[in-house]
């Protein structure tokens, strides 16, 4: 198979798995099998690819021109391929989860579930695939349209108005900030293509520069930088397999993985410091003020949320110093903050299906009756803090290395309170679970199919620490 031919499958595949998952729609085994199997083939396909990134290459395939001579391409690089990886691997788990929730709950509407999750995922792809701006803007948008009708599964008031929300801030900023950046950058640069080194250096600098990052910063409203921020708590009325797909695979890491690559690939390494110097207060004013919410929330998904608001501030922080180490641990939390929070929301819905049961305050004792499910919590809960043997260990080692690679001490006094504040949050649920009596119902774990997929992103999330080999390769390799 040619590179052109994979990165084609990339895009074609989601749509024809979405296609053929609508045609099963009265045969349910039927249609998730279709549903796991295009997973399947998706991440065999990305996974066929690595082996020429990693050896330095970079797999092109232009399809089609709108103007000489920007074009809708798609070009897989290192930060690409991971993300791409954490897309397609994390779909086939989330499948696999989605059927014991979707079934265990009676969801309604169970067909048009599957077939938006496989075009979001597709989106996702068409993000991490993207070889310019231009091609990455129209998946973006792409990925906010098809993840919409998700986010309004239920139908109701709440659901709509959470829908009207998400669709409202996502549109809005991408429309009024992220395409008015893209015309300056095309204007001033020439070109809309992602380079090593950046294509602006030299091009714009001071006011200007800054001005043109905060377009960027604030345009790219997936990366929830605050207050570009409430679509996502807002979006928790979604059900939880929607929340995992918007927190952990698809939406949030859309917008991270396009503020890197915007910082490497648009501004470069080399750019003057000077345009970002704003950059980090406001990251660090996002993870700080975002982690107080979550200490304050009772209810678990609100709590995780807000968690996600925070980590989500993280790789914006680390890519704004601009230095190597940094730009390293923005990449490793991608992916590290992708396994720990789909282990997190995985167990939150597993609490909701088996004990019916939302709010922190309610989980007393719970973890004696569902072990696994909190074990798989506990360790996503250690992988969020950055506490070992987890892999938000790994990322957040890189970012304090590259504060102090920057001697930006600011930088440096936000990872370790905001560490404080995350053990603040979250060791008090797995307290709860386990250490604190009950005199609730007797009942056990969630679903079969449930249970083995928050295991299992619970074991990704342990094995990022022991084998960091791949996700630091493609790390080392993003300049």
């Amino acid at each position: 198979m040619t590179h052109e031919t994979a990165l084609a499958l990339c895009l074609a595949l989601p749509a024809a798995g979405a296609a053929l998952i609508a045609l099963c729609h009265r045969w349910p085994n039927l249609r998730e099998a279709v549903s796991l199997g295009t997973a399947a083939a998706v991440f065999t396909v990305v996974v066929s690819l690595a082996t020429e990134v990693l050896a330095g290459q970079r797999p092109r395939l232009e399809l089609g021109e709108v103007l000489p001579p920007l074009a809708i391409a798609l070009e897989l690089e290192p930060l690409g391929l991971l993300f791409a990886l954490i897309a397609s691997g994390l779909w086939f788990v989330s499948a696999v989860y989605s059927i014991g929730y979707m079934r265990g709950n009676g969801e309604a509407h169970q067909t048009r579930f599957y077939v938006c999750f496989a075009l979001a995922i597709g989106a996702a792809i068409g993000v991490a695939l993207a070889g310019n701006l231009l091609t990455l803007y129209l998946f973006y948008e792409a990925l906010t349209l098809v993840t919409w009708p998700l986010v309004t599964h239920h139908g109701d008031d709440e659901a709509r108005r959470g829908g009207r929300t998400y669709l409202a801030l996502l549109l809005a900023s991408s429309m009024l900030f992220l395409l008015p950046a893209m015309a300056i950058t095309w204007w001033v640069a020439g070109t809309l293509d992602f380079a090593s080194g950046g294509i602006l250096a030299g091009r714009i600098s001071g006011a200007a520069a800054a001005g043109l990052l905060a377009l960027y910063a604030f345009g790219i409203g997936k990366a929830a930088l605050m207050p570009i921020h409430r679509w996502l708590p807002a979006a928790m009325v979604a059900p939880t397999p929607v929340s995992a797909l918007l927190h952990a695979v698809a939406v949030v890491k859309a917008g991270v993985f396009s503020i890197v690559k915007v910082v490497v690939y648009v501004f470069g390494l080399e750019f003057g410091a000077g345009a970002f110097a704003w950059l980090p207060w406001v990251a660090g004013f996002t993870i700080l003020a975002a982690s107080v919410v979550a200490l304050r929330s009772d209810n678990l998904k609100r709590r995780l949320a807000y968690s996600t608001v925070s980590q989500l501030s993280y790789v914006v922080l680390a890519a704004a110093l601009l230095a190597p180490l940094s730009i390293a641990g923005a990449v490793l939390h991608v992916a590290a903050h992708a396994f720990g929070k789909i282990t997190l929301f995985f167990a939150a819905g597993a609490v909701y299906t088996a004990a019916h049961k939302t709010e922190v305050s309610e989980l007393d004792g719970i973890g004696r009756r569902m072990p696994w499910t909190f074990a798989a919590f506990g360790i996503g809960a250690l992988s969020m803090i950055g506490l070992p043997p987890a892999a938000g260990f790994v990322s957040k080692w890189f970012m304090v290395a590259g504060a102090l690679q920057a001697q930006h001490w600011v930088a440096l006094g936000v990872i370790v309170a905001s560490t404080l504040l995350n053990a603040g949050y979250f060791l008090p649920i797995v307290y709860r679970a386990f250490f604190i009596e009950s005199q609730g119902e007797a009942h056990g774990e969630a679903p079969l199919s449930m249970v083995l997929a928050l295991l299992a992103t619970a074991a990704l999330t342990l094995l990022m620490f022991f084998f960091a080999d791949l996700p630091l390769a493609l790390a080392a390799r993003v300049s």
